[in-house]
């Protein structure tokens, strides 16, 4: 997605810098977020008048796509796990193993 200039919050990176908690990120850490990215995602900038800016939403969906995939896999039951195991017993049976 890009930033939308006329709909979203811009700001300068030096103000989105220092809008991370707790105590803000550096420059440097600033420019790898956009020319690399984290987790193959890469944080948006646009240009205007040859400075470069983010927006607010953009910081927040950054942040949000390198929490998406924090969801824990749900948790199988023993007995799930005793109904998975015997299916798969019979399966090898069946099949002469």
């Amino acid at each position: 997605m890009t930033i939308d200039y006329e709909a979203e919050t811009i700001v300068s990176l030096g103000e989105a810098c220092r809008s991370f908690p707790p105590d803000g990120i550096s420059d440097a850490t600033m420019a790898r977020w956009i020319q690399r990215g984290v987790r193959g995602v890469k944080l948006e900038t646009l240009m205007i008048g040859g400075r470069r800016f983010t927006s607010k939403e953009a910081i927040c969906r950054f942040i949000a796509a390198q929490n998406a995939d924090e969801q824990p896999a749900p948790a199988i039951t023993p007995a799930q796990r005793r109904r998975q195991s015997e299916a798969a017993r019979q399966a090898l049976q069946e099949a002469g193993i």
